[in-house]
């Protein structure tokens, strides 16, 4: 009895803890959303690649520089052979000129300015700028619904872990009263030992289940806690309520495979990483590499001070507005290698792309599938229970009778506990299957959660 009480107060201890207030889906997902740290740092990556598109209208507006230059300059000039005209005069040749600055003071301004009138290569960049920024965009939505269903699971596994450890508890009482019950009929001699011996075997098979069951709950616990920043003492979940589960408007296949090749995050992020590639390329092709700006310069040169024929001075001031056109003539093989590189990436990316339809496609039929069944799954797993629960109460009586033996109880215990969490755990998995061929389709959101969450168990 000693033992018998030691174990009943393990139990007791294992299922005992601090008071906890079941915390719903919904609470639980907007604790994880201020406080996730892999959702913080997608949302810290959507938000740098928002510039981006400052960025790119950037590109087409003009390039205005202003470079100024003060110090200390020499010049020297010579001129020979050189023909000089003026008013009264008239032409001399042979003129020979010679001027000289020695470390005279020295000024220099420019000011320029470049409007881009045809760059098929900034255009290109232009693109690329415009796809990084919707590529961030869906990284964000992607990591959004990732947080969203992980958040999930790990409420509903913390909810199963507790009501694994609730169950394993009743069926530890159970076993404990059919050991003393065994106990007593040996010692009565109405019971063959064996009873007795099956009976502590079973209570020691549960205790050592409880022990699991309590480090398990403690994990799962602990993980939900660290996404949400909520308290482990005080977090509790919430199990789908028993009854019938209604399901969302029935969608055939087709629809919910178009739903994802169009819509999945994942899907489309390899197809916007397939198309920067070829803009990549685009960049360094033959047809990119000629662009024409409008340009306009003013600047002046001055530099005075003495030289070897007296003091002396150069001013120069010069202004042009014009059309320039570059076309790089020869690289040594480097753009058309980048444009190769930049191509066989792009074919990669695609490939990539392809891959990822593929998988979704298989992802989707297998959330279906699951969803379709689930609901009548569910319905059987209830049945069940009802048979197992039944079973397990008309061998309670027979053995209090005599017609059923202590293992054939045991038995019955276990299989209605068995039952009762196959149960928790169809249940749950009906809603995550929702969850997940939402997310497949790129259409899990708050609302959807909210419907996910109104079929759980009252507080």
């Amino acid at each position: 009895m000693h033992r018998q009480f030691r174990l009943g107060a393990l139990a007791l201890a294992l299922t005992a803890g601090p008071a906890a207030r079941a915390a719903d889906l919904i609470e639980v997902w907007q604790a994880a959303a201020q406080n996730d740290r892999d959702y913080a740092v997608a949302r810290a990556t959507q938000s740098a690649a928002q510039p981006r598109r400052d960025q790119s209208t950037a590109l087409w507006r003009p390039t205005v520089g202003l470079s100024a230059t003060v110090g200390l300059g020499t010049s020297e000039t010579e001129t020979r052979g050189a023909q000089f005209s003026a008013p009264g005069l008239g032409t001399s040749t042979g003129v020979g000129f010679n001027t000289s600055v020695n470390g005279g003071s020295s000024g220099r301004w420019a000011i320029s300015a470049i409007q881009p009138l045809y760059n098929p290569e900034r255009r290109a960049q232009q693109q690329q700028l415009g796809l990084s920024v919707d590529l961030a965009e869906i990284e964000w939505q992607a990591a959004r619904q990732t947080l969203m269903l992980r958040t999930a699971e790990r409420y509903f596994d913390l909810a199963l872990a507790e009501e694994s450890l609730r169950v394993l508890k009743l069926q530890f009482d159970a076993v404990q009263r059919a050991s003393v019950e065994a106990q007593d009929r040996f010692k009565l001699g109405s019971a063959p030992v064996t009873d007795t011996y099956e009976a502590s075997a079973r209570l020691a098979g549960i205790r050592a289940q409880l022990l699991a069951a309590q480090s398990d709950l403690q994990l799962k616990r602990n993980l939900l806690a660290d996404s949400t920043a909520l308290a482990p003492a005080a977090l509790r979940a919430r199990l789908p309520a028993e009854g019938p589960m209604t399901g969302p408007a029935a969608r055939s296949l087709e629809l919910w495979l178009a739903d994802a090749q169009s819509g999945n995050p994942a899907i489309r992020s390899r197809e916007l990483a397939t198309e920067l590639s070829r803009q990549e390329a685009t960049k360094y092709s033959r047809q990119s590499s000629a662009k024409v700006d409008l340009v306009a310069q003013a600047g002046q040169d001055r530099l005075s001070g003495s030289g070897d024929f007296g003091s002396a001075g150069n001013n120069a001031t010069n202004r042009l507005i014009g059309v320039q056109v570059s076309l790089p003539l020869f690289t040594g093989g480097y753009r058309s290698a980048k444009e190769d590189e930049a191509l066989r990436l792009a074919d990669k990316a695609a490939a990539e792309a392809d891959l990822t339809r593929q998988q979704t496609a298989q992802q989707v039929r297998a959330a279906w599938l699951g969803l379709s069944v689930g609901t009548e799954r569910v319905q059987a797993l209830t049945e069940a229970l009802g048979a197992s629960e039944s079973r397990r109460d008309a061998t309670r009586v027979g053995h209090q009778v005599g017609h059923r033996t202590t293992l054939e109880l045991l038995n019955a215990e276990n299989d209605t506990a068995s039952a009762s969490l196959a149960l928790a755990q169809g249940r749950v998995g009906l809603l995550m299957d929702r969850l997940r061929l939402a997310a497949l389709a790129g259409q899990l959101d708050d609302d959807t959660l909210r419907s996910v969450n109104a079929h759980l168990s009252p507080p």
